[in-house]
């Protein structure tokens, strides 16, 4: 059996958790630059992205062990894995809950460009072919449930580390 299906939707499932960062990165740079928002939230919530990055990264890692559920053995983690340096690379996400590598948030953002590529790469192929726009649909498809996944996973992080400092600033007092 050809196995270039299940390659395909093996991309789509990384697309769908990795793609969407870059924007979301962006939109949340250019707002933490604007200085209503800098009083607001009292501190740089762009720092705050490779941890909602990593986070998406963990959810990843769930999605996985989900998937090889109820038979983890080497033999069966070797059968599954289609392509493995791709779902390794989308693992290393979860490094970033490093402070050293958080510290360097464009280093989450060039992580995520190799999924972006993907993206990038079915628009040119497809955008001029008309056979393919059922592919270009799903690609969009997936890329909008990737920006929900990442806005998700940022205002989370962003509201655990609000809790976090002010039950801090509640028990320094």
């Amino acid at each position: 059996m050809d196995n270039s299906f299940f390659i395909y939707l093996d991309r789509l499932i990384l697309m769908g958790f990795f793609s969407g960062y870059p924007l979301i990165y962006l939109i949340i740079r250019m707002l933490a630059e604007n200085n209503r928002v800098k009083s607001f939230f009292k501190t740089d919530i762009g720092s705050l992205l490779p941890f909602a990055y990593a986070l998406v990264g963990i959810l990843y890692l769930g999605l996985l062990l989900k998937s090889l559920y109820p038979n983890y053995s080497f033999e069966n983690i070797k059968m599954v894995m289609q392509e493995p340096y791709l779902k390794i690379w989308g693992l290393l996400s979860i490094l970033f809950f490093i402070p050293a590598l958080s510290k360097k948030s464009v280093l989450s953002l060039l992580h995520s460009f190799v999924f972006f590529f993907f993206l990038g790469r079915d628009i040119l192929m497809n955008v001029f072919n008309s056979a393919e726009k059922d592919m270009l649909r799903n690609d969009m498809n997936i890329y909008t449930n990737s920006l929900l996944v990442n806005t998700a996973a940022f205002i989370f992080i962003t509201f655990i580390y609000f809790l976090y400092t002010r039950f801090k600033k509640q028990r320094g007092s």
